[in-house]
Formats: C-alpha cells, structure tokens, sequence
C-alpha cells in the first residue's frame, strides 16, 4: 500500500483556497492513502467563532471542501484522511474524516481539546473507531490526542494497522512520542502536521511541521522538514501490524494484564 502525507500551511478561513491548493498539489501523486492537516479547511487559529461557522460544513459530504475532496480521492482511486472543522448545526467539531470515491467512509470528532480549542469546539463524542479500506483496518485520531496513550491504543486494540493522525502541532513533542505510540501498539503511523504561523488577536502560534510515517517498529520511513510544504509516500505492508511478537515468547497484546490497570 501506498501511504503519505501532505505538510502545508492551509489559509485562515478559506476552505475554497485550501481546496484548490490539495487538489493542485496531489495532481501527478499515486498513493493509496493520504493524510491531510488537522483544520485543513480553515485553519487552526481562530477568534470568531460565527466566522468559524460560516466557513465550516456538515460531515456528510454535501459542502464544498469535502465533496471536492471525495472527488479528488475518486480521481486517485484513493483514501484521504483530512481534519476539518465540522459543522453540525449551531455546534463545531474538531473532526477528521476519511473519504474515497463514493463518499465519506469515517468520521471521527477530536475527543481530547487542546488549549483554545475549547472555546469553539464541543468535545467530541464519537469515540475511537476503525474502518476498513483495501483490505486494510485504519484508525483515526486527531493532534493532541497524540498525549493520551489511549487513543492509540483503543485504536490497535479494534485492529488498526494504520493510525492516520492529522495534526496542527505547536508543542516540540509529539514526533517522539508518536515513536513510541507507533512501537508500543505496532502499527504504522502517518502524522500530518501543518507549517507556518497564524495570528490571532492576542498570540501568534508557530507550528511545528516534520510530518512523519513510522513503522510498526517504531523506524521513520518519511519525514518532512519543519518549515516547507512537502509530500511524501511510501510503500508499506500493512500485514506487518499484524503481527504483535516481540520475540517467541512476548506478544504485546497476549501479554497485556487488564487487570491490573484499573485504578
């Protein structure tokens, strides 16, 4: 399988612009699954939240930025993951969806708020899900999610060989945690960050790119530089997260004591 991810800087509050700009972008591309930014429709810094909305769209696939995007997915005979801000109703989720040619597969609502984001977005209530694409199981999880050692975990445990992980990162930490996320769970991970600073009223955020791919052994089979826009794909065998030995003797999920985790 084909896997990648593309590191850009998405405009605040142009959805149509952004859109324009991926689908140039992944034109000449040949991939099988792509990861997009989290808030790859509007951007990450925001201070209006009514402005918010109205560049916002429903999950269904019915608005302008994810019709386009399932459109693109159609032409590639593909799988995209990208963040977008949702709209439901008067209510804004911080949500990752994953399309292909014939609509929207998956959608995922960011269940652990970083920061600001709690002021415009309601807490997701989706919770952790997989789904299957070419024979392979995806999970879903969105940026700071990355903190929490369960997001990735749920995910593996219902399966996922692949965690797609759009992100908007600010904090220096998440490419080596994800290292470990990639290792403890083993399963191949894409992290799409996003560059580029935006300015809000009162703070200016500068994030903080080197967009990753990891294999199930934790190894970096792509990374892209922390100020440029890139893209990157790499052939994978997702069947090698299939396999949870460490050696004839440990299997990191045989091995698991639940038991002993409650607290």
């Amino acid at each position: 399988m084909k896997i990648g991810f593309l590191q850009f800087g998405p405009k605040h509050l142009d959805p149509a612009f952004n859109l324009k700009f991926i689908r140039v972008y992944l034109d000449k591309a040949d991939f099988d699954l792509l990861v997009l930014p989290e808030l790859a429709n509007t951007g990450y810094l925001q201070d209006d939240k009514a402005a918010l909305l109205q560049a916002s769209e429903p999950a269904d696939g019915s608005g302008i930025f994810l019709s386009s995007l399932i459109a693109t997915a159609r032409e590639h005979e593909a799988c995209i993951v990208c963040g977008f801000s949702e709209k439901d109703g008067s209510r804004l989720y911080n949500s990752a969806v994953a399309v292909d040619g014939t609509g929207v597969l998956n959608l995922y609502r960011k269940t652990h708020l970083f920061y600001k984001e709690k002021n415009l977005f309601k807490s997701g209530d989706s919770g952790f899900s997989v789904f299957g694409y070419k024979g392979v199981i995806i999970g879903t999880m969105v940026c700071f999610d990355w903190f929490f050692p369960e997001s990735a975990r749920t995910l593996a445990l219902k399966g996922a060989q692949i965690v797609a992980h759009p992100a908007n990162l600010v904090l220096p930490w998440c490419q080596n945690a994800m290292v470990t996320r990639s290792l403890e769970n083993r399963v191949f991970s894409i992290t799409a960050n996003r560059v580029g600073t935006e300015t809000g009223q009162d703070e200016e955020l500068e994030f903080t790119g080197a967009s990753q791919i990891l294999s199930p052994s934790g190894n970096c089979l792509a990374q892209a530089a922390e100020r440029s826009i890139q893209l990157a794909i790499v052939d994978v065998d997702p069947g090698k997260a299939l396999n949870k030995h460490l050696n004839a003797f440990n299997d990191l999920f045989e091995d698991r004591k639940p038991l002993h985790y409650k607290h």
